[in-house]
């Protein structure tokens, strides 16, 4: 089979099971079948495919047409330009969490030497992006998961830096101390449990359950997090955190200990990143009880 009636037939079967982006999913698996890159299925249309390789594209297209991720097939994902190897152990990095950085580079460029935690790390996407743009950062990542830390050390290995980041299989920011971090950056679950039926059916099929839904409504682990971060950071120390339109009301409430409230929109003008800055001793502060009610 060539290797354009190859693509061609791909992108049919995709369209007709109303897969998404089904030329943009037949190019990425059959580049993944054939180690190559997006040019060359151009530059080759020609190009006659073995019996292995028809074998091994259609292996894959099965796998996507029964709703696995692309990514989880091809065990890669794009994210601040950086190649990251992902698994179902690890939530796939998508573009929108591209604004935690965005937000948190001129907070962490205004600080000599930053030090910065980066709390549920999966893929080690943000703790990587931040270290790659902040050369003389001290940066510290956390998960509860052994598994997910295995991926995100071998994505630091990738991209030689290993040595930059400090990884601790921690729940949250237990036991890395008071007063010690510039920054603190999170991408935590946010998704509550009512909302399952508007998440896309491959999310919650395929995607770590833990890293998508943080319990019945949404707001869970972020009321956690937040005294928590509170004690981890210097006075005037930085958190963000990415968020959804549909606990913004709840996250500003919760942040009503804080300074310098700011939510910044996504492209589509969702809510998508919360920044507050934690009050200096001469502020006068109360933090809020992590077990109040949410109402």
């Amino acid at each position: 089979m060539l290797l354009r009636d190859a693509l061609t037939s791909a992108v049919n079967r995709l369209t007709a099971a109303g897969v998404p982006s089904p030329r943009m999913n037949a190019e990425l698996l059959l580049m993944f079948t054939l180690n190559c890159d997006r040019a060359y299925l151009y530059a080759h249309p020609e190009r006659q495919l073995g019996s292995d390789e028809q074998s091994r594209y259609h292996q894959a297209l099965d796998q996507r047409l029964q709703g696995v991720p692309t990514q989880y097939i091809t065990g890669h994902q794009e994210f601040w330009g950086m190649d990251f190897i992902v698994s179902p152990a690890v939530l796939i990095p998508r573009p929108e969490t591209e604004h935690v950085i965005e937000t948190a580079l001129p907070l962490a460029r205004a600080i000599t030497n930053p030090r910065i935690a980066d709390v549920g790390t999966g893929s080690g996407c943000i703790a990587l992006a931040l270290a790659k743009e902040l050369p003389h950062a001290e940066i510290h990542a956390t998960d509860i998961s052994s598994d997910t830390l295995e991926i995100a050390r071998a994505n630091a290995a990738r991209h030689q830096l290993g040595d930059r980041i400090h990884f601790h299989q921690v729940d949250l920011l237990q036991g890395l101390g008071s007063n010690r971090f510039d920054l603190v950056v999170s991408n935590p679950p946010y998704v509550g449990e009512s909302e399952q039926e508007q998440v896309q059916l491959e999310v919650r099929k395929f995607e770590p359950r833990h890293a998508v839904f943080a319990g019945p409504a949404g707001l869970e682990v972020i009321q956690r997090l937040m005294p928590q971060a509170y004690g981890a950071l210097k006075p005037g120390g930085w958190l963000v955190i990415e968020i959804s339109g549909t606990i913004v009301a709840g996250v500003k409430d919760l942040l009503d200990s804080w300074s310098e409230i700011h939510i910044t929109n996504d492209l589509q003008n969702i809510p998508r990143v919360a920044s507050a800055r934690k009050s200096f001793p001469s502020d006068s502060i109360s933090l809020r009880d992590p077990n109040e009610s949410l109402q």
